[in-house]
């Protein structure tokens, strides 16, 4: 396996300072961000490390000249919206975009986009799905025609008031993906695997990477904590941020030797990337790397990395 990280975490720098920064960490990859140039839509959105809109032979050259001269790889372009949005214009913005990072990924020759699936959070799963398959039935025919792999991460994206009550991305349990992987059924069609979100949810974390192990393109590192005595306060019905907190890996409820004894097992070898989103880590640049560099040296105890 290959470890590095998400790039959304350093917005200041620019994709040449994030090679360099985690080539001087002893990273192998990083999962580099491609969000359309703009206002941000919420944390952890909006960053742009390479502007697909923009991106030419050149440019595509000197990305490759960049990877080669740091040792870096990037292990997927990342860009998540939601494109099954009820705002049917900002879907349609969405899905363009969506078009683009893929068309971008093959002209860099990359193998992964990493996404959402999307929802409107305020129907049921049912009520998603003739829209589900409208709009991922031809970007998944997309990707297949430019040999890219779709990961979407199972993150519920249900964490405060404005998300409530069904959150904003579809793919969310083994139930729900196991129907879409029939639905759909093009090998281009996998996860992002993020085992955090199954913390939450208070679902097994191992057992999904054994089922859905031809299914998982790409993986991320994150912890979660669980404040079991705000949830025994507020109830699981509670908006999710009240009783659960993103954490650094190592410093949260997964068993990370368990996670890479399993990922490990189905045969999993492509990329593992970290995923800050701890809040204690964010007072500045230094100590956002620093988070960076620390999870690194925690998870290196399990992932054979060179």
């Amino acid at each position: 396996m290959k470890l590095g990280f998400v790039s959304a975490i350093l917005p200041e720098l620019s994709l040449p300072e994030v090679m360099t920064f985690a080539a001087d960490a002893g990273f192998d990859s990083v999962e580099v961000m491609c969000w359309p140039k703009g206002k941000a839509e919420r944390r952890y959105a909006g960053v742009t490390h390479i502007d697909v809109s923009t991106l030419d032979a050149e440019g595509v050259a000197g990305i490759g000249d960049l990877v080669a001269r740091t040792g870096v790889e990037i292990s997927g372009l990342g860009y998540y919206p939601n494109p099954l949005t009820p705002d049917r214009e900002e879907a349609a913005t969405y899905i363009e975009h969506l078009r683009a990072v893929i068309s971008a990924a093959r002209a860099l020759d990359l193998r992964s986009v990493n996404t959402f699936v999307g929802r409107d959070w305020t129907r049921s799963v049912e009520d998603n799905w003739p829209p589900f398959l409208e709009v991922w039935e031809p970007l998944i025919a997309h990707a297949e025609e430019h040999d890219v792999l779709i990961g979407i991460e199972n993150c519920p994206m249900l964490f405060t008031q404005d998300e409530w009550p069904g959150g904003k991305n579809l793919a969310t349990s083994p139930a729900i993906w196991r129907r879409m992987f029939e639905a759909i059924p093009s090998r281009n069609f996998g996860l992002n695997y993020d085992p955090s979100h199954m913390v939450w949810q208070q679902m097994d974390y191992l057992a999904p990477m054994r089922e859905f192990a031809d299914r998982i393109h790409h993986a991320h590192a994150k912890d979660a904590r669980i404040d079991t005595e705000k949830l025994d306060d507020v109830g699981i019905l509670a908006h999710p941020l009240e009783y659960h907190t993103p954490k650094l890996p190592g410093l949260g409820a997964i068993d990370w030797g368990a996670f890479f004894s399993t990922l490990g097992d189905t045969g999993y070898a492509g990329h593992v990337a970290i995923e800050v989103e701890d809040r204690a880590y964010e007072g500045s640049l230094d100590a956002r790397k620093a988070s960076i560099r620390q999870s690194g040296n925690y998870l290196r105890q399990f992932v054979d990395w060179r």
